[in-house]
């Protein structure tokens, strides 16, 4: 298993998940606007793990400009398609890891990261990379699902799906061993909330500033 067997797994994919809807469309809504609020007009934003761009373009006309990205190509080539039925200006859409984007190393003034740092295969790296992209003092904005505080059924159903190839690579962490590895990569939580309104699901929306 590898970074590229990742991609082949979001590939195919693709086209069911841009299909799919969103099981919490309320708490979704309220991400958007928590996430906005932290955002200025000449803010220069990447969002990493993008999938088919419903997030890029909902919060990209909100700043100066925006490079949403993804492992997956077919995912980006999706959200390239509804990019083009409804353009908006500063958004590019890359397919590309954190990474992969070290050349541009303090680059961004905000660094998205949704549904997306459980799928890394090395989470320690992946925040250091994150770091050195941020300007000093730039915020790193996440909502992850951490496995490892869910019910066991969950936790089993995962390496289970995994097996059939019905389920990607995932790392299994708690929310505390989310927020320790933060602080590991240099950053300072300012704020930690549930934005679920369908109980707790266990994804935390983090902010975090660049020290």
């Amino acid at each position: 298993m590898s970074t590229a067997s990742d991609a082949r797994f979001w590939d195919r994919t693709s086209r069911k998940y841009a299909r799919s809807k969103i099981a919490d469309q309320a708490g979704y809504e309220r991400t958007l606007d928590r996430t906005r609020a932290l955002l200025g007009p000449d803010d220069r934003v990447l969002e990493l793990g993008c999938g088919t761009g419903t997030t890029a373009l909902r919060l990209a006309g909100d700043v100066q400009s925006y490079l949403a990205t993804d492992i997956s190509a077919d995912m980006i080539a999706i959200a390239k398609e509804k990019s083009a039925a409804d353009p908006v200006p500063g958004l590019e859409f890359r397919s590309a890891t954190a990474e992969a984007l070290s050349h541009e190393a303090a680059t961004f003034d905000a660094v998205l990261g949704f549904n997306y740092l459980h799928l890394v295969r090395d989470l320690p790296g992946t925040l250091r990379s994150i770091h050195a992209l941020l300007v000093t003092e730039g915020l790193f904005i996440s909502k992850t699902p951490c496995v490892g505080d869910m019910n066991l059924f969950i936790r089993l159903a995962v390496p289970a799906m995994q097996a059939i190839g019905k389920a990607p690579y995932v790392t299994v962490f708690r929310a505390a061993d989310l927020s320790q590895q933060f602080r590991a990569a240099g950053f300072e939580i300012l704020a930690s909330e549930s934005h679920a309104t369908k109980g707790n699901d266990n994804r935390p929306y983090i902010v975090a500033r660049k020290g």
